[in-house]
């Protein structure tokens, strides 16, 4: 039974719900600049919540024929058949209708919006797009910008110019966040025959993709700055965050060992997304 409990509760993708949770949060707080409605902070995190274990489960569904094939995934529950299909898109199902109630009746219909697109962006878009075209990554990222905007935007009740900037953010942080992924399991997708960027283009050409976006993701920290969002303690601490992250990046043209780079590229990108989620709400009361 505990077994079995434990099979469901990964097939729910608990490190990607956490993190969407974490950005929400911190989208939440930058708008409210700290002065809490509390009901409202708890409607939208158990909401959010909600909704991503529900794209989570139904992904899990989607894609177990592309998990069978690649070695890092062969032995999830859903691909062995030790959890039926039947019972995990049934719990899809549950937990999304919840997530979208909460979000209804407690939030704002902008927010639902944002997260009904981010839902079928990861459920529909992403899940072909990985299958047919190389830009399937920059597709995904729709879905993964927008938990830190839906935060933004249950507070403010609109889309302005600071949900662009924390959606393009949000964007260029996945990017070299997933082509570090791609690089260093170059393997798995090749065998699961996925045509993922770092896969279908040479290592070289996706490194210069990786720094467009580590040099995007920096441009949007400072516009916030510029847009009154954050104060300057704030820009010019996850400026220098991003211009590190940029300078490791132009590291891995003389590295031999890429995927040790890649590897060093993605692990650098989970603490910057847990900084930045520090960093957003904190700059609100910083100079």
């Amino acid at each position: 039974m505990l077994k079995k409990l434990r099979a469901y509760y990964q097939t729910l993708k608990p490190e990607r719900t956490y993190a969407n949770v974490i950005t929400t949060g911190a989208g939440f707080l930058l708008a409210s600049r700290w002065q809490v409605h509390w009901w409202l902070l708890l409607a939208i995190v158990i909401g959010t919540t909600l909704v991503v274990l529900s794209a989570c489960a139904a992904n899990n569904c989607t894609d177990r024929g592309v998990d069978a094939k690649m070695p890092r995934t062969k032995k999830r529950a859903l691909v062995t058949g030790f959890l039926p299909i039947r019972n995990v898109a049934f719990l899809a199902i549950v937990l999304g209708i919840a997530g979208f109630v909460v979000l209804i009746t407690s939030v704002n219909w902008l927010t639902v919006l944002i997260g009904a697109i981010a839902y079928v962006d990861y459920v529909v878009l992403y899940a072909w797009s990985k299958r047919h075209t190389i830009y399937s990554t920059l597709i995904g990222t729709i879905s993964g910008a927008a938990p830190l905007v839906a935060g933004y935007t249950a507070v403010t009740g609109r889309f302005d110019a600071t949900a662009v900037l924390l959606g393009i953010l949000m964007i260029c942080w996945q990017m070299p966040h997933f082509y570090a992924i791609g690089i260093f399991r170059h393997e798995d997708y090749r065998a699961a025959g996925l045509p993922v960027w770092p896969v279908r283009r040479s290592l070289r050409n996706t490194q210069y993709w990786i720094l467009l976006y580590t040099a995007g993701f920096t441009a949007s920290c400072i516009g916030l700055a510029v847009m009154g969002a954050i104060g300057a303690i704030g820009a010019v601490t996850l400026s220098l965050l991003g211009m590190y992250w940029l300078a490791i990046g132009f590291k891995g043209f003389r590295m031999p060992d890429s995927k040790k780079w890649a590897r060093s590229m993605f692990g650098l990108s989970l603490v910057i997304v847990l900084v930045v989620s520090v960093i957003l709400p904190l700059a609100t009361v910083l100079p």
